[in-house]
């Protein structure tokens, strides 16, 4: 009898020790909260994508016949125009005749040259050289390229599917280049693709983004951030996007009344830009609301743990500057 009244007792105050735990106000954690005063403001919705600045048509000039290059006449980085001689070529025939003339002096050369007149290579269209691939007097085969041309250079831009029903031709974006960030350069979407690409299981489509003037140090093959401008709003009741929780999936924001007590309200959202959001309905310009923060104070050693107590602020619990489990932020878009 002795020995289960003792073994009764143990389990009386391990059992007494572990609920004085549990339920001791330091085991819960201190709260402290964060207030921020509902207000009218701009807000700005917007998609960010990275891109490739690629021409837009990219053209590989080819002579029609092989030979050799007599003069070249443009330069890398040159605009040119549609019709514009480019280069002098001789074709194979010509240039070994021009050769055979030379043994016989500069008369016979320049007779050879009034009857058999070189070939301008032209160009098909406006735009900028791009690439230069040979010099005067190099000979070629009429399968390779002399040179490189492109009409215009545009941004190749990687958008989301998701994102896809917000993007529309002729929409304002900006543009800036990974080698000049500080460089904003306006532009707009001419074309949105019809076929989508797949990367590690993310789809996404290519949209043509075209500068409304494209600076002199944009190259091909430079990395672009695009920001697709999507909506703004102005003067609407705007709060913290992570002080919306969310009870039975409705959102609903904690406001302090006049007499500093706390109500939970249903309201509802318009916009987001990620970290503001948009209130239509619910709230007043000038009510406060409040983020409830819970951080862990315990400090005791809990009796049924053989490892015995852990700091406050540990991964078991929530640390200081998070929002607690039961005070979600919304499962809204992420911000852009």
């Amino acid at each position: 009898m002795n020995k289960k009244w003792i073994i009764a007792l143990i389990f009386g105050f391990l059992l007494i020790a572990g609920l004085g735990y549990f339920f001791s106000p330091s085991s819960k954690g201190e709260k402290s909260y964060l207030k921020e005063k509902v207000q009218r403001g701009q807000i700005q919705v917007t998609i960010l994508a990275t891109g490739t600045v690629q021409p837009q048509n990219r053209l590989e000039i080819k002579p029609p016949v092989p030979g050799r290059v007599d003069q070249i006449l443009v330069e890398e980085g040159q605009k040119v125009k549609k019709g514009q001689i480019l280069a002098w070529m001789s074709s194979t025939e010509r240039a070994a005749m021009i050769d055979a003339a030379r043994a016989q002096g500069a008369e016979e050369v320049k007779r050879w040259e009034e009857i058999y007149k070189p070939t301008p290579i032209i160009a098909p269209l406006s735009g900028t050289i791009i690439s230069r691939k040979v010099e005067s007097g190099q000979t070629f085969t009429s399968t390779e390229s002399v040179l490189v041309m492109s009409d215009r250079l545009t941004i190749k831009a990687q958008v989301d599917e998701t994102d896809l029903a917000k993007i529309r031709e002729n929409q304002k974006c900006e543009i800036r280049l990974d080698s000049y960030p500080d460089q904003p350069i306006e532009g707009k979407v001419v074309h949105i693709a019809y076929e989508a690409k797949t990367i590690s299981n993310v789809t996404t489509y290519i949209i043509d983004v075209l500068p409304e003037q494209a600076p002199e140090n944009m190259r091909a093959g430079m990395t672009a951030n695009v920001t697709f401008f999507v909506e703004t709003k102005n003067d609407v009741l705007l709060v913290p996007t992570g002080f919306i929780k969310y009870e039975k999936g409705k959102p609903n924001i904690l406001v302090e009344g006049s007499d500093q007590k706390t109500t939970l309200r249903e309201i509802s959202l318009g916009s987001s830009d990620g970290k503001r959001t948009e209130i239509t309905s619910g709230l007043n310009e000038g009510d406060v609301v409040v983020l409830e923060i819970i951080k862990k104070t315990a400090q005791g050693r809990n009796p049924f743990s053989p490892i015995g107590n852990r700091p406050a602020g540990s991964s078991q619990g929530p640390q200081q500057g998070q929002r607690s489990s039961g005070n979600p932020g919304p499962p809204g878009p992420p911000p852009h």
